[in-house]
């Protein structure tokens, strides 16, 4: 009598998202970049690729640097971010050309060293400026120097400023709003994409 082949089940093949590219353009020269290329290294993720930019210009050329960066490459890049300080800057025309162009802003009221505090504390009262931030940022982290971002001083605590920055505003666009961080928004997204 012949034997019957058996039959083989079929394996499911594993499932994996799509890996995505982020493009994150900064405002300035060395913190924020340094920020995230920090991060970056930290997520270690198979399922985002992170590309940093440095470019040191207001919010309105940053925003149009980055989208005529993206248009120059259509399809790769699946979202782009400009993060910035609001200083003094003119933050309504960086939002109206964000919509626009379809560019995504992170913007960081007074200075971006109010994200950096939020890793390590609550930070509600009304900031006078940069200053006023990187004293109350120095009580935590002493030996901080904007133009030398040691990361692993905040990578374990990227979870806390995501959920302190989104208390201070959970729709992560009240720009106005001192002290804020819509840094939080991008942040998430990266980390959602860890595994």
């Amino acid at each position: 009598m012949a034997r019957m082949p058996r039959e083989i089940p079929l394996r499911r093949q594993p499932f994996r998202e799509p890996k995505r590219t982020v493009l994150i353009f900064c405002g300035a020269k060395r913190t924020e970049p340094d920020y995230f290329e920090g991060l970056k290294v930290s997520l270690r993720t198979a399922s985002v690729t992170i590309k940093v930019k440095r470019e040191g210009v207001d919010p309105v050329r940053l925003v149009r640097a980055a989208a005529d960066l993206r248009d120059r490459r259509p399809g790769v890049y699946d979202e782009v971010w400009c993060v910035t300080d609001a200083d003094e800057f003119d933050i309504p025309a960086a939002v109206s050309a964000a919509k626009r162009r379809g560019v995504n802003l992170a913007v960081s009221n007074p200075c971006f060293e109010v994200w950096l505090l939020l890793h390590h504390a609550e930070c509600q009262a009304h900031c006078r400026g940069y200053a006023d931030v990187l004293s109350r940022l120095k009580r935590h982290v002493p030996g901080y120097d904007k133009t030398a971002l040691d990361f692993a001083v905040f990578a374990d605590r990227v979870g806390d400023a995501v959920e302190r920055a989104e208390k201070l505003d959970p729709t992560g666009t009240d720009f106005g709003r001192n002290p804020s961080s819509g840094v939080w928004m991008l942040a998430k997204k990266l980390m959602g994409h860890k595994k």
